[in-house]
């Protein structure tokens, strides 16, 4: 159930880093490609996919922000870097709603508490847009 509360771990103005793994895991796209997965997760979900971080500097990522832990269930193809409980620290950066956030934004709002990316359905949209099917 969400309510229209930001979550705890989004910053009332500006940026904050957190630990992958903790509130959320991340999957990471670049560049264009990252925009076409965010397309098709809008158009399924009826514009409201959940979570997603754009950083508009370097390497123009998009961040899908899918539940703590819920990562690990799937294999992500070449392309998508998961960032989640690891080895070693993995940090993402997370803008405030409003004001001067830049590099980074929310792509289709700040999120509700309780409210991620669906991870099954990232992962369709993720390995059909990363995956080469070779011809037959």
């Amino acid at each position: 159930m969400t309510s229209n509360k930001l979550p705890d771990w989004v910053p009332v103005s500006g940026l904050q880093l957190h630990l992958a793994g903790v509130h959320f895991d991340a999957i990471r796209v670049r560049g264009v490609r990252g925009e076409a997965v965010l397309h098709h997760l809008a158009e399924a979900t009826g514009g409201r996919p959940g979570p997603v971080v754009r950083e508009v500097a370097r390497g123009r990522w998009t961040y899908f922000l899918v539940p703590p832990g819920s990562s690990r269930e799937h294999t992500w193809p070449p392309g998508a870097t998961c960032f989640g409980p690891a080895v070693r620290d993995q940090y993402v950066g997370i803008p405030a709603p409003d004001g001067n956030t830049y590099p980074l934004s929310w792509r289709c709002g700040a999120p509700v508490e309780g409210e991620f990316v669906d991870v099954q359905l990232l992962h369709e949209v993720v390995t059909a847009q990363l995956c080469v099917v070779p011809e037959a």
